[in-house]
């Protein structure tokens, strides 16, 4: 029976480089803490992803989270897991300027072949949630 690999930061952040699309690896997104079913990512702030105002485009939250949730999943079952996104749905609370993003995702229920999980986005600085989205993956 093959050894598990530890889950842990630098795991993440591993897999952050070798899973992802360059255009998701261009988010900056960093690995902040794991735990079993639960990682939380920083989304570093930058004008890129920014729009009229300053505010941090939606379609970036809704790109880490998804991320961030693929990742929680795997510290659960495993890096070797096949998975895909069924569903995400997206409550934008209040616009994010000018500061990093925490994005907290963590496993509700992990089924034979679906996943169902929450995160939450919150402000680095200030720790108010910006955005709450809950998600389902299909198990491959």
């Amino acid at each position: 029976m093959e050894t598990p690999t530890p889950f842990d930061v630098n795991t993440v952040q591993q897999l952050l480089a070798d899973w992802f699309a360059p255009w998701v690896q261009a988010l900056g997104l960093r690995a902040e803490s794991c735990a079993d079913g639960e990682v939380t990512l920083r989304l570093p702030f930058s004008e890129r992803l920014t729009r009229i105002g300053g505010m941090v485009c939606g379609q970036a939250l809704m790109s880490a989270a998804d991320t961030a949730m693929a990742l929680a999943i795997a510290s659960r079952l495993g890096v070797r897991q096949p998975m895909t996104t069924v569903q995400l749905s997206t409550s934008f609370l209040k616009p994010l300027v000018g500061q990093d993003a925490l994005v907290q995702a963590r496993i509700v229920r992990a089924g034979k072949s679906l996943v169902f999980g929450e995160i939450d986005i919150v402000a680095a600085g200030d720790g108010k949630s910006v955005c709450r989205v809950s998600t389902t993956y299909a198990l491959l």
